[in-house]
């Protein structure tokens, strides 16, 4: 390929996500969680998910291709939570849900098809706020999550559905270009 034809290429590139996607009542549950933290500390609004491999950059084909091949290896698997911690990441102070093994090997399997290369060990995370907080603001927040939904750490639930998301890493503050462009369902056969 030409200088000119990979030019072109790269700007064809996005960059993709693959989420999995907790069941709608654990969905409602996490989306009023995450309003009610919003509402006291800012932030963007975002759909709750489990990031199962973090952004990638390829063609929206090729995004899709992998995507469903990844899917088709995989059956549902179990999420519950660990922890309720804050971790640094990329779009400032992720407030995270940390979540077990079968949710590592989700990644693992899923990072493997989409070429994905990790430059820390992956965190398994669910994330229920992102923005830039001071050490005190992460206390707060993690006060206000257990006062807003005390059973949260008591949590589990089941991901049989993954969907990839265009989500552009330049976007850190609004989120509003974050569009889902694919879903599948997981099947236990």
């Amino acid at each position: 390929m030409d200088g000119a034809a990979a030019a072109a290429d790269e700007k064809k590139k996005h960059a993709y996500s693959l989420w999995g996607v907790p069941p709608k009542d654990v969905r409602i549950r996490l989306k009023k969680l995450t309003d009610g933290l919003r509402s006291e500390f800012g932030g963007p609004e975002f759909q709750p998910h489990v990031t199962v491999v973090g952004a990638v950059r390829l063609t929206e084909q090729d995004a899709i291709s992998r995507f469903n091949s990844a899917c088709e290896g995989l059956k549902p698997y179990a999420a519950a939570v660990d922890r309720v911690a804050t971790i640094p990441f990329e779009l400032g102070c992720e407030f995270v849900i940390n979540l077990p093994r079968q949710v590592v090997e989700a990644g693992s399997h899923c990072g493997g098809h989409f070429g994905y290369k990790r430059s820390t060990p992956y965190m398994p995370h669910l994330s229920l706020l992102y923005g830039d907080l001071s050490d005190e603001e992460k206390e707060k927040v993690e006060e206000k999550a257990m006062e807003l939904d005390d059973s949260i750490s008591s949590l589990s639930f089941e991901i049989s559905s993954l969907e990839l998301w265009k989500t552009d890493t330049e976007d850190k503050y609004s989120l509003k270009s974050w569009e889902k462009t694919s879903e599948f369902n997981l099947s236990s056969n």
